[in-house]
């Protein structure tokens, strides 16, 4: 099996209706589209150089996945953060999480070991660079490759169903605050815990890495107001 320690980058085939999906949903993801923004039949099919039946399909689908909202008489928009669905997706995460590191210190292929070690070296580059964007698809990629290794690919692909209102946030967070070290040493931490079959500090390592956000959500709800759901 190969391990891919880059991020997963959008496909060029595929038909219209796909490839206007999968790169609106990627500017939603990485908010180039940010949470509240307009969004335009119209205006997306004349970007895209389609018609408006794809970009609408797009919409409807990507409204079913919680990303978009579309309200009646006032249009389109880019769904806002919500601070439950993040919490709930956070709490998924560390749960299965701290197992697969668990078991990855019990098995894990020497080639997904070097696809972890890789990883953290593309790391270095991007926090070198100052790309948040792609540091945080790295930060995607090197836990990936732990199910991968894992063999539970399937599992990963399960969370990212629930990741999309997580992962905006977390976003959100790397751009406001440059803590990357932190997050970097916490990775490497990890890939040395599976080296050494040091379960224990593995799951450690683990919960605390995927908690950390849980204090800044206060913090960039006061920051960025417009971009969260408010409570009803």
């Amino acid at each position: 099996m190969t391990f891919n320690v880059r991020p997963h980058r959008q496909p060029s085939g595929g038909s219209a209706r796909d490839l206007v999906y999968a790169r609106l949903r990627e500017q939603i993801l990485s908010l180039e589209l940010p949470p509240g923004a307009a969004l335009s039949e119209q205006e997306s099919a004349l970007a895209f150089q389609v018609s408006r039946t794809p970009v609408r399909e797009s919409f409807l689908r990507l409204a079913q996945e919680g990303l978009v909202q579309v309200l009646p008489q006032r249009g389109t928009f880019v769904s806002l953060i919500d601070a439950e669905l993040v919490e709930e997706a956070r709490f998924m995460r560390e749960q299965l999480e701290a197992a697969v590191v668990r078991l990855a210190c019990e098995k894990f292929p020497p080639e997904a070991l070097k696809a972890l070690d890789d990883n953290l070296l593309e790391q270095k580059t991007s926090m070198k660079r100052e790309d948040e964007r792609e540091l945080f698809g790295l930060d995607e990629a090197f836990h990936r490759v732990l199910f991968e290794g894992c063999g539970k690919r399937n599992t990963w692909q399960v969370i990212q169903q629930m990741n999309a209102h997580l992962n905006r946030s977390r976003l959100l967070r790397l751009v406001t605050a440059h803590e990357w070290d932190h997050l970097y040493e916490q990775h490497e931490r990890m890939a040395r815990a599976i080296r050494e079959r040091d379960a224990d500090e593995a799951e450690r390592t683990m919960r605390e890495h995927l908690r950390r956000g849980i204090s800044d959500m206060e913090q960039l709800r006061q920051s960025y107001p417009q971009y969260f759901k408010q409570g009803e």
